[in-house]
């Protein structure tokens, strides 16, 4: 079975081989097609691949290429996670944001709908070529901004493409450790979308035992989304928040932590990530422990400008494994290719699962998976604060998705000034004319 992996030069890809390389059974991956635009990334990546790969008899073959058709043909699975102008585009993002006093984020708020503008247009491009020259593939999206991306190309391959995040199930894992629960088999019911979502219930043995932890004044304060928002606040909603959501709830916050911070979160990454590879331009550098250094760095200093806002200090060691996209990306490769049925978070299509979307609205739900794809479960419908929120976002991506069609100016400003962390359709004017005036991924917004 053939992966190709678009954005295969990214720093994160040697943690989607790492999870093929534990797999086995009979219909696993065989050969991993790395594409990228970048030769340089793509051969350090490989080093690190071929790095891992030692000492494993039927380890994955790897091959790389800057060709696009060449990746996408024979493709079993496609796993997209490109980045349309790179890190510095994401530095680029929140700067221009922040100078206008809001927030600066790579999937929330204005730094969110320019990565989109950016992306979009790619993505739909990419989708059609799928469509071309793999029809029968099956497209994992991680690209951010995840949701919205998903929903575009989901406009060309239908529900062939199902977004992944981690954040939820790394939530869910927290709520369940701290409640003495095996997360394997414990029902997360968590719903929105993506980095917009609420853990609502946990149950086990058919049991919700949220409300046991949401009493517990200790315990609701142990782990890093309690200790984000606070004890007070998770009682209020009855819920426990997706961590993006420390962006709405504590908007004033975090923007003043992202403009006082030395460096913004794509900044450090830029810098991080570019450190990294100028060391891999050497041909003595140990690729895989260079690599691991990175990543604990990069694990470790994540939200610190969140954490500052809350007075956290810094993660504690239990926090700083993640959901584990690249294990959510291999669950759903199994489930589909070997009808290993199973249930996972996942975003896609709402059809009718949510009443106040439309039916192709791309959501972030529990999802059961089989060869046929994702199928999101029934969920309960959500409290008039989160359809508040849920119903905004959505409208801004659409209002997204019409001015890429479109070629729209004015319609991009609309996707700016309807945001909700946005305050002025003056600011979202001034938001356009500053992100066209930075990226020429984004000429056509110039007329």
């Amino acid at each position: 079975m053939k992966l190709t992996i678009l954005g295969g030069g990214g720093f994160r890809v040697p943690l989607v081989y790492g999870a093929l390389l534990g797999d086995h059974a009979e219909g696993r991956v065989t050969h991993v097609t790395l594409y990228d635009l970048d030769e340089g990334r793509l051969s350090a990546i490989a080093r690190v691949l071929a790095d891992q790969a030692e000492g494993v008899p039927d380890a994955p073959a790897v091959t790389a290429t800057t060709e696009l058709d060449e990746a996408l043909r024979g493709a079993d699975f496609v796993f997209s996670a490109i980045r349309v102008g790179g890190l510095e585009g994401r530095a680029a993002d929140e700067r221009i944001a922040l100078d206008e006093g809001v927030l600066g984020q790579e999937t929330v708020g204005a730094g969110g709908i320019a990565y989109g503008l950016r992306t979009v247009p790619v993505a739909v491009r990419i989708a059609r070529r799928i469509a071309e020259l793999a029809p029968d593939a099956w497209v994992i999206n991680f690209t951010n901004p995840a949701g919205l991306v998903t929903e575009a190309m989901s406009r060309v391959l239908g529900d062939r493409v199902i977004g992944i995040c981690d954040s939820p199930v790394g939530l869910g894992r927290r709520v369940a450790r701290v409640l003495g629960a095996n997360p394997d088999e414990a029902w997360i019911d968590y719903v929105g979308l993506n980095h917009l979502g609420w853990l609502r219930g946990l149950r086990v043995g058919g049991q919700d035992v949220l409300p046991r932890l949401l009493a517990d004044e200790e315990r609701l304060g142990s782990f890093e989304e309690g200790r984000l928002f606070g004890p007070d606040w998770l009682r209020s909603l009855g819920a426990v928040p997706n961590e993006y959501l420390h962006y709405y709830y504590f908007n004033r916050e975090a923007v003043h932590a992202y403009r006082t911070a030395e460096r913004t979160r794509g900044a450090y990454l830029r810098d991080q990530q570019g450190a990294f590879y100028q060391e891999m331009g050497k041909p003595d550098t140990p690729a895989l422990d260079a690599w691991h250094r990175t990543l604990a760095d990069r694990e470790a200093t994540y939200m610190a400008a969140n954490r500052e806002a809350a007075g956290i200090g810094e993660r504690d060691e239990e926090d700083l494994e993640s959901g584990g996209y690249e294990k959510v990306a291999l669950a759903l490769m199994r489930a589909i290719a070997r009808d290993e049925r199973t249930t996972l978070i996942l975003n896609v299509r709402n059809g009718s699962t949510l009443s106040v979307l439309d039916a192709d609205a791309v959501i972030e739900v529990p999802c059961f998976v089989d060869a046929n794809g994702a199928h999101p479960v029934s969920v309960a419908p959500l409290p008039y604060h989160a359809v508040g929120l849920v119903t905004a976002v959505k409208a801004v991506e659409r209002e997204v998705l019409a001015a890429v069609e479109s070629g729209s100016r004015a319609t991009a400003v609309k996707a700016f000034a309807l945001h909700p962390l946005v305050d002025s359709v003056a600011v979202a004017r001034r938001l356009v004319e500053g992100y066209t005036a930075e990226h020429p991924g984004l000429a056509w917004l110039r007329s």
